[in-house]
């Protein structure tokens, strides 16, 4: 399965420095382009695409980069602070450029040679001079910006440094994503129920509204050729257990053909569906039919999930983005014996981050929904993981959510579902309490990693709050 190729990144870099030194220290300016050129080249490793617009010198150079970066339309601006310069240099291309702002300060070294260092080299070593400027100037100007500060070699400044690369990288995948929600809302669940306009409004992107019938169309359209070779390739990535009958998998493989296709045309990045049906009737068939497609389309990085829940398939999208695959979850049970809390759910799920090969089991009855068929059993790998969901004030705002854990071993249902336990470092009927009282809603995204470093930058991004549930107290 090859995975979708997302727009890389883009990151707007500008490097600068006070003109009048130039004259008086001859060897600096070389030195600090030389800097800049291994930044821009550290960048560029980090799997985006870096705009380099090149070394500026006065607040003039500085006008011209911006409306270069402007131009650009890049996802995140990088001014990189070689010695000091003025705030007059960087604040046109913050406030023009309509992109976060991330401030270096990168000293050349550790520490200077203070024994042989002249006026000259020490200027090189004078990046963090100006930050506290830029932040006075940006604040006065009401641009947030955020900033690293270290030396070229600094690998924990880089690594700060790549967290941001990873959220822009996910601000840009909200940004310009298009969300499909399919079918309807599950009867009853007012929490899931979500204002597509809000979306657009707080994250970017467009959600793109669709019938049970854009799909049907699209199942009585694909040949027995296409079923066959999706057959096939549901035998190489899952274990078919004896429940599966044959008749529901080729179901499955013809429906999971057609939501290809649907997603192609469409153009979706993510996808949350629902439709109830009635008496085994062919809309209701196309509904239960979902769950091999949505699997095999979340590993190839398009999440879907079911109950038409939209803010959970965005923070798939998000963790997938992110490199921790998010599968879709919901509490199932807690076990105070273990002290774990055990969380899945029936329907889609990332492949990408099962603990072993994936199951097809084979479903006489979906609770809670019409149909029957094949379903995913698997659980999360082993180690560090995050919960993280998108819950929604009483005003419409969103809010981040997250928990960090770890996925432990021990028995699981064999139902059908993707199920883990989950140790969140505390008492799991504390921890339930907590999470719930946040206000998320009863499904989100199961990721691997700890991964509230890594929210807090997105969240800082968007401008969307994070609550982060730990294991010593409330949230």
């Amino acid at each position: 399965m090859a995975r979708v190729r997302p727009r890389p990144t883009r990151v707007g870099l500008v490097a600068g420095g006070l003109g009048a030194y130039w004259p008086q220290f001859p060897a600096l300016l070389p030195k600090l382009q030389q800097s800049a050129r291994e930044v821009s080249a550290r960048l560029s490793a980090l799997d985006c695409e870096v705009v380099d617009v090149g070394f500026i010198s006065d607040a003039q150079e500085g006008a011209r980069a911006a409306d270069r970066l402007r131009a650009a339309d890049c996802d995140l601006i990088v001014g990189f602070l070689t010695t000091y310069m003025t705030a007059s240099m960087l604040v046109p291309i913050a406030q023009r450029a309509g992109a976060p702002v991330l401030l270096l300060n990168l000293q050349p070294t550790e520490a200077m040679d203070h024994g042989t260092f002249d006026t000259g080299d020490w200027l090189a070593y004078c990046g963090a001079c100006p930050l506290p400027e830029m932040a006075n100037a940006f604040r006065r100007c009401g641009v947030e910006f955020r900033s690293v500060s270290g030396y070229l070699a600094d690998e924990r400044a880089w690594r700060r440094i790549e967290r941001w690369v990873r959220a822009a990288g996910v601000r840009a995948a909200l940004r310009t994503g298009r969300h499909g929600l399919l079918g309807h809302l599950y009867p009853g669940m007012m929490d899931v129920a979500t204002d597509p306009t809000l979306v657009s409004a707080q994250l970017g992107g467009h959600v793109e509204i669709l019938e049970i019938d854009d799909l049907r169309v699209r199942v009585e359209k694909v040949t027995d050729a296409e079923t066959d070779a999706r057959l096939a390739l549901a035998g190489e990535v899952f274990t078919l257990d004896q429940s599966v009958v044959d008749e529901d998998l080729r179901w499955g493989a013809r429906v999971s053909v057609a939501l290809d296709r649907l997603v192609d045309d469409f153009a979706l990045d993510s996808l949350a569906y629902y439709h109830r049906g009635l008496d085994g009737e062919q809309h209701e068939r196309v509904g239960a039919g979902l769950i091999l497609g949505a699997s095999l389309l979340t590993a190839r990085g398009i999440p879907a999930c079911g109950e038409y829940e939209l803010r959970a398939s965005l923070a798939m999208l998000m963790f997938d983005r992110l490199g921790a695959g998010g599968s879709f979850t919901e509490i199932q049970a807690l076990n105070f014996r273990d002290g774990v809390v055990e969380m899945g759910h029936d329907g889609p799920a990332h492949l990408a981050i099962s603990a072993r090969r994936p199951l097809l089991r084979g479903l006489g009855t979906y609770h809670g929904k019409r149909g029957w068929g094949v379903s995913v059993e698997f659980d999360v790998a082993h180690g560090p993981v995050t919960a993280f969901g998108l819950g929604q004030l009483r005003d419409g705002t969103f809010q981040f959510i997250a928990a960090e854990g770890t996925v432990v071993d021990g028995p699981l249902l064999r139902i059908g579902n993707t199920t883990s336990r989950v140790d969140f470092g505390r008492d799991p009927g504390e921890w339930v309490d907590a999470w719930s009282a946040t206000g998320v809603d009863h499904h989100w995204a199961l990721g691997t990693g700890h991964r509230a470093a890594d929210l807090a930058a997105v969240a800082d991004l968007l401008g969307i709050e994070l609550v982060v549930v730990g294991p010593g107290g409330g949230a």
